[in-house]
């Protein structure tokens, strides 16, 4: 099923329509400010199990990063983030980054894995940003790799998705065209934030 909502005017409907889906343990595909992803309620170990195996991966070994809908959010699945760490969040979220943290102990229950660090991501991009306030709690997600295009590494066509995957999750959400390019990755793990992936965001 592939559902379009508008960025500029969101139908609340359609948020809920996304949100019932994620409760009943479904996997949907939605736009960010960067590349298509596709995610699944963090809480759902059925949908955490069924998001790895799209992925060809066992959940203990899929480095999944979780969609916050804001920095608040962050503390329940971080360890204690430093002054400069927090400042350099709070300058770039939202926004084309994924960080890398050191993870709480919720993490390794949640992933069934002894992982010390976890992705996070605060995507500017309102659609995705309403159904993670609406669900209540943060989004499991995973870029949208296109394996068979020799030239494009993601999808950007919501209708291309559609044609791949429409039997593979429960909802597309066209959010309009993609980027083609990534989130920047930074790893605030160590003493200093160090950029392991350069994407569209600039620190």
């Amino acid at each position: 099923m592939i559902v379009e909502i508008n960025p500029e005017n969101i139908d609340k409907r359609l948020i809920q329509h996304a949100v019932d889906a994620l409760k009943k343990g479904g996997i949907i595909i939605f736009p960010t400010d960067t590349v298509y992803s596709m995610g699944c309620d963090l809480y759902n170990k059925k949908a955490l199990n069924s998001l790895a195996a799209l992925k060809d991966v066992k959940l203990s070994k899929a480095h999944f990063s979780i969609i916050c809908s804001d920095l608040s959010h962050i503390s329940e699945y971080t360890k204690q983030i430093d002054r400069p760490t927090f400042k350099l969040l709070k300058q770039s979220l939202p926004g084309p980054f994924t960080f890398i943290l050191q993870a709480s102990n919720e993490i390794p229950k949640l992933f069934d894995t002894n992982r010390k660090e976890i992705g996070i991501r605060i995507p500017n991009n309102p659609i995705i940003i309403e159904i993670v306030k609406a669900l209540g709690n943060p989004i499991a997600t995973t870029s949208l790799h296109n394996e068979e295009d020799e030239i494009q590494d993601y999808f950007a066509d919501p209708y291309q998705i559609y044609e791949r995957y429409d039997d593979d999750v429960t909802m597309i959400i066209d959010g309009g065209y993609g980027n083609l390019d990534a989130s920047t990755v930074v790893d605030c793990t160590g003493t200093e934030a160090e950029v392991i992936r350069q994407g569209i965001g600039i620190i």
